[in-house]
C-alpha cells in the first residue's frame, strides 16, 4: 500500500506535462507531485540528461542497473518495460544489464564504471577511470554517469519512501 498519497492534479503544470510526454502519468510521478519542487527538480535532471552523450540504450542500462543495484523492485520494473519496447532488448540483454553485463566493449565499461560508482559510493580507484577510457568510455560520459546515477537512485531512494502503486508488470530487483 502506498505510504504517500498520490496527486492527481497539481497547479505547477508538471503532472499535465509528464502525461504528455509519457502518454500517462506513472504513479511514481504522482506522489512525488505531493512535494512539487521535488517533482520540478527531478524533470528538470532527467530533460537535461537528455541531450547528453549517452545514447537512449546507454542511459537506460545505467537505470535498469542502478535499480537493480538499489534493489527497485518499482524502477526496475520500469526500466525492463522500456528497454523491451522502446529499445527493443530481448530479455537476455534487459537480464545481463541487471547483473551489469553487455557484449560491447564500451556498453560493458559504462556499466562497471556504473556499479563500481555505485557500490563505491563515487570513490572510485584510478585504475577504474583509466579502464573506462581504455575502452572509450569519455570524460563527457563519466560526469553524464554519475548524474544518471543521481537522478536514479533520487527515484529509486523515493519508491523506497513511497512504494507507490506498481503500474508496471512486476519484475522483482
Amino acid at each position: 500500500m502506498p505510504r504517500l498519497h498520490a496527486v492527481d492534479h497539481d497547479s505547477t503544470g508538471l503532472l499535465e506535462q509528464t502525461r504528455r510526454q509519457l502518454g500517462r502519468v506513472p504513479n511514481l510521478y504522482a506522489s512525488m507531485a505531493a512535494g512539487p519542487a521535488a517533482l520540478s527538480g527531478y524533470l528538470a535532471m532527467r530533460d537535461a540528461l537528455t541531450d547528453g552523450e549517452l545514447t537512449p540504450r546507454l542511459r537506460e542500462q545505467i537505470a535498469l542497473l542502478v535499480a537493480q543495484l538499489n534493489a527497485c523492485t518499482y524502477c526496475v520494473s520500469a526500466h525492463a518495460l522500456r528497454s523491451s519496447r522502446l529499445l527493443h532488448m530481448s530479455a537476455q540483454e534487459v537480464s545481463d544489464t541487471r547483473s551489469g553485463l553487455d557484449a560491447d566493449p564500451h556498453a560493458q565499461a559504462v556499466l562497471t564504471l556504473t556499479r563500481r560508482l555505485v557500490e563505491d559510493r563515487g570513490r572510485v580507484a584510478d585504475a577504474d577511470i583509466t579502464d573506462a577510457r581504455a575502452h572509450g568510455v569519455t570524460d563527457g560520459e563519466m560526469a553524464e554517469i554519475t548524474a544518471h546515477i543521481a537522478l536514479n537512485t533520487l527515484s529509486n531512494y523515493f519508491n523506497h519512501l513511497a512504494q507507490p502503486e506498481l503500474d508496471f508488470p512486476e519484475m522483482p530487483a
